[in-house]
């Protein structure tokens, strides 16, 4: 067990899923931190030059990149054979969520998939290996990390490079591809740190999920359980 280690993953994971939301603040702005971090944690050299943007201009470049006709930040959007495995998949994440009292809610409210709510999931994940570990409470640890893996193998990991593939196509530069490059080189990163294993998939063989014309998160069973608190 390595508290350090799981303190940085965290600290990584939650700068992510801030900066892919859309900017209230200039996420760029914290750039020099992310590289003392990443530096810290050894895990390979990033290229973190993402450019200087002020916060209007990164604002309209969110709206460009990840808009209606931009890039879907949603896993259940990549590659699902039929409609029902939507809900199926959903509800597979949000039980993870319900596992580790992950709430979902509040003042930004997202679907379960939204990549932003992935990644804040595993900070939270790294952020209870970093507390056992600290503590010595060797079973609470073990149980974190394997939760982290699981989650990447069968969500995050499955998908995060595919978003990345996309973003190359609606964004040729700018932070945001940046952004996607590294957020999907770290994911896959950790995932051989933690021994998890990701299968590559190519954009070009992915068809985006079908959807009924009456589909609605009303039937997801994550938008029936009751409002809770903002995603901590």
């Amino acid at each position: 067990m390595n508290m350090d280690t799981a303190v940085r993953r965290s600290q990584i994971y939650k700068f992510l899923a801030d900066a892919f939301l859309y900017p209230s603040e200039n996420w760029l702005e914290d750039l020099p931190l992310l590289a003392d971090i990443a530096r810290d944690l050894n895990f390979g050299v990033w290229d973190l030059g993402f450019g200087i943007w002020e916060l209007p201009a990164l604002q309209s470049e969110h709206r460009r990149v990840f808009g209606l006709a931009g890039s879907l930040c949603y896993e259940t959007e990549y590659g699902l054979p039929h409609e029902f495995r939507q809900s199926q998949e959903l509800a597979d994440i949000a039980g993870f969520y319900r596992a580790f009292g992950f709430n979902v809610g509040g003042k930004v409210r997202e679907r379960p998939d939204h990549l932003a709510v992935e990644l804040e999931f595993m900070c939270l994940l790294a952020l209870k290996e970093a507390y056992a570990a600290q503590n010595r409470i060797v079973e609470h640890a073990e149980v974190s990390a394997d939760a982290q893996r699981k989650f990447i193998e069968d969500h995050l990991g499955r998908w995060i490079d595919l978003f990345a593939q996309s973003v190359a196509l609606n964004a040729t530069d700018g932070p945001y591809l940046a952004l996607a490059r590294f957020a999907a080189d770290f994911v896959a990163t950790d995932a051989r740190h933690l021994g998890a294993h990701i299968e590559p998939r190519r954009l070009a063989d992915v068809k985006h999920t079908p959807v009924l014309a009456d589909f609605s998160c009303g039937d997801c069973p994550v938008a029936q359980t009751p409002e809770q608190g903002v995603v901590t």
